[in-house]
């Protein structure tokens, strides 16, 4: 396959077909890391069926499990930890109208974390064909569900972690209990002992280890890297991404 566009020099063209074969090599890298992912052999069972709060059905909030999370005839799940509260260190403003705005700064919401969920509002809808994902996060469920109508998020489904140890048990929360951004997979089977009836198992899958993995220098963690539509279009330009810029609530 021969490319060639209008203006281009026997030079550019040259090293762009070096870059192919590099992005080719990278797409490979990319399904291989995939079809391991989807080889692991079976992970943890559940500790507890965890009780997070939720909006009925009502709109009124209620109490809903973990083993609820699934939808019928779909079995695997995918929680994103919210954090909400912020980073204790994290000093970008805070929001600037609504409720959300009358919080201290350290109890408001991460603007990276927010960047995040705004872009996989929009793709919620498509997801839910096929898998369950939910955003999970510290905060009071009347203060999240706020702070989503502020943002406009329509397509995500919202609970609080704020009486269970959830966060805590799947890293999504250090010793000091500040929050942390991780994104777990959980599986839902059917197994069965000595004959009986099958029983209904949870186990967890894959979490986004990569977060807490050493980084190279000027790198950050990308443990979610390969979903963020922002920063991988930033890769695409001669800028690439900007070292003195990160996500904001707002851009005034």
């Amino acid at each position: 396959m021969t490319m060639r566009f209008p203006g281009e020099s026997a030079e550019y063209r040259a090293a762009r077909d070096r870059l192919l074969t590099q992005e080719i090599e990278l797409r490979r890298a990319m399904e291989a890391v995939a079809s391991a992912r989807r080889a692991l052999p079976p992970g943890g069972v559940v500790p507890e069926d965890y009780v997070f709060q939720g909006r009925g059905p009502d709109g009124a909030p209620r109490d809903v499990r973990l083993s609820e999370l699934f939808a019928p005839r779909r079995d695997s799940l995918v929680t994103y930890g919210f954090m909400f509260p912020r980073d204790p260190g994290d000093d970008r403003p805070g929001p600037q109208t609504g409720s959300t705005a009358q919080l201290s700064l350290d109890e408001g919401p991460c603007p990276s974390c927010v960047a995040f969920l705004d872009q996989l509002d929009g793709a919620a809808e498509h997801v839910a064909r096929r898998l369950d994902l939910v955003i999970v996060a510290k905060a009071p469920l009347p203060r999240l569900l706020a702070f989503a109508e502020e943002r406009g998020w329509r397509r995500l489904r919202l609970v609080s972690s704020a009486g269970n140890t959830f966060n805590r048990d799947y890293a999504g929360e250090n010793a000091e209990g500040a929050q942390r951004p991780m994104l777990n997979v959980f599986h839902r089977e059917q197994g069965g002992q000595g004959g009986g009836p099958p029983q209904e198992v949870i186990r967890h899958f894959w979490a986004s280890e990569l977060f807490y993995a050493p980084t190279d220098p000027g790198q950050d963690p990308r443990h979610v890297g390969t979903l963020e539509p922002v920063w991988n279009l930033f890769d695409m330009t001669p800028e690439g991404r900007p070292r003195d810029w990160d996500e904001q609530l707002s851009y005034g």
